[in-house]
């Protein structure tokens, strides 16, 4: 089974992490969270957001990026920022891909940014604007990345509860 990975830097707003914590249970990718982080992990907005997933997360905590990067020798990585010089739907994502995403007030470092720049994707957006919610960044990134590899064990067919489809 393929593995995609989730990067928060630094996240700040619980609310957000929460979103992308469920977001992560219900397509399996694991999650990496970098601290410090802008809240306690036992922050009730957080809680709320992930709704009752917690227990369906791998998540993984880590003392910096010195200590994310030392932890994931392996892993190829894409920088997901509005500076980055790549559509994130244009780049193919290889297995154990890790999307890394910055904080809500200040994206990655700019050194990071720099010193990686074929690996720096964007999501297309209006110019004049900032950027996207942090959670609606990642959701899309994670499922660029499973479309791609026809969404592994995932279920792509729905059922009514009280009818049956018409073929």
């Amino acid at each position: 089974m393929k593995v995609l990975n989730i990067v928060l830097v630094e996240p700040q707003i619980p609310q957000n992490t929460g979103n992308i914590s469920r977001t992560c249970a219900v397509t399996g990718a694991r999650l990496h969270l970098v601290k410090p982080l802008g809240f306690e992990v036992s922050d009730r907005y957080l809680k709320r957001a992930g709704l009752d997933y917690w227990d369906k997360l791998d998540i993984t905590y880590y003392d910096g990026m010195e200590d994310f990067f030392r932890r994931n020798p392996d892993g190829r990585f894409f920088y997901f920022t509005t500076k980055g010089r790549h559509v994130h739907s244009d780049v193919e994502y290889p297995d154990n891909s890790y999307l890394v995403f910055g904080r809500e007030d200040a994206g990655l470092p700019e050194s990071l940014l720099y010193e990686n720049p074929e690996s720096c994707v964007r999501i297309p957006m209006r110019p004049e604007l900032r950027s996207l919610n942090l959670s609606n960044s990642v959701a899309i990134g994670v499922y660029e990345v499973l479309r791609q590899w026809d969404y592994p064990e995932l279920s792509t067919e729905g059922r009514l509860r009280d009818y049956t489809w018409q073929e």
